[in-house]
């Protein structure tokens, strides 16, 4: 009986986990730097990004996540070319005229 529970204690001490004891032995990289987003979040094997979907068309983004829409969404970066459009809107859009002179105001 003595020999029975020393038997199954050594199978049991070399069980291989997936767990906390098996970390440290991970070495290799799973992820680098997306083309899109930047994040380390590139899976090389699968070859897309866990961050952004790259190399689908469109962006990755759920509903389950709101909080990480917020950080991505329009308005939240430059809006180099959106804050141009802005003021063109208010003005109507207008091409191709001048200013008109202002005209001198005298001193009184």
């Amino acid at each position: 009986i003595c020999h029975f529970f020393s038997l199954s204690f050594a199978v049991f001490r070399s069980k291989m986990t997936k767990g906390t004891s098996s970390f440290g032995k991970r070495h290799n990289k799973t992820h680098t730097l997306c083309r899109r987003c930047g994040r380390s979040s590139y899976h090389i094997q699968k070859s897309t990004c866990a961050q952004c979907g790259y190399p689908a068309a469109k962006l990755r983004s759920y509903n389950w996540s709101i909080k990480a829409k917020r950080r991505k969404t329009t308005a939240t970066g430059r809006m180099r070319h959106l804050k141009v459009v802005r003021r063109r809107y208010r003005n109507g859009f207008r091409e191709g005229t001048q200013a008109k002179p202002k005209k001198a105001t005298q001193a009184k």
